[in-house]
Parts: structure tokens; sequence; C-alpha cells
């Protein structure tokens, strides 16, 4: 994935991909992948990034964020820590489910074939 990322982004020169290479990081923890349901950062951290536009551009979530104390910000910290073991098996559902999925597509194409000694076909 990174790897497509950085030719979409990099010059036909490929000189520059060390200065694109974060940027390509970034794009990847924040996107949501399809086997999990959810951002790689997500399930790290149990929310979701605020991008560096959303700063210089304050968003609500951002502006509530500021306004917060200290107190507030550890009680908000607790309850998303809690609420990210409920969404870690979520996660684990759906991969489970997406696997599933996956697997059936595969085993829809091949035909079963049984194998009997002494016999040649």
């Amino acid at each position: 994935m990174i790897i497509k990322l950085l030719k979409k982004f990099v010059s036909s020169s490929k000189q520059n991909w060390n200065e694109k290479f974060s940027e390509c990081l970034s794009a990847c923890r924040t996107t949501v992948q399809t086997p999990t349901g959810n951002t790689p950062f997500s399930l790290v951290y149990g929310c979701e990034a605020v991008i560096p536009l959303e700063m210089q551009i304050p968003s609500f979530r951002v502006a509530l964020a500021t306004k917060r104390t200290e107190g507030d910000n550890d009680r908000l910290r607790l309850q998303e820590l809690k609420a990210l073991d409920e969404k870690q098996l979520q996660t684990q559902q759906h991969i489970e489910l997406y696997q599933a999925r996956i697997s059936k597509a595969f085993n829809k194409r091949g035909k079963e074939r049984i194998f009997q000694m002494g016999v040649w076909s």
C-alpha cells in the first residue's frame, strides 16, 4: 500500500521519495481499512487523528478540545480507552467476517477433486 502511494506522490524522477514518505505513512494510518473497518490510528489510540489542516482552521472537535480543562481531558481519555476495548472486539469480528467472505469467494472458483489410490483419470 505504501509503495502504491509513493508511486502516486513521487515525481517522475523518483528522487524525492524520502520527502513524501511521511505523508504516505500518515495517509495509510488515517485511512479506513477494509478488513478492519477502522483506521489503524483509531485502533491504536482510540480516537481519530487530527489532521494539520484542522489545527490551522479549527474544526468543531478541535475547538471543543481546546476549551476543556485538564481534568475533563483525563476523564474523556479514560472513557475513550474503555471504548477502545469494545472497538477492538468489533474490529476482530469485522476481520473474521471479511476473511469468511474472501474465503467463500476464493473457494467458489475452485472445484472439488477426490483422489483415490490406484485410480488414474
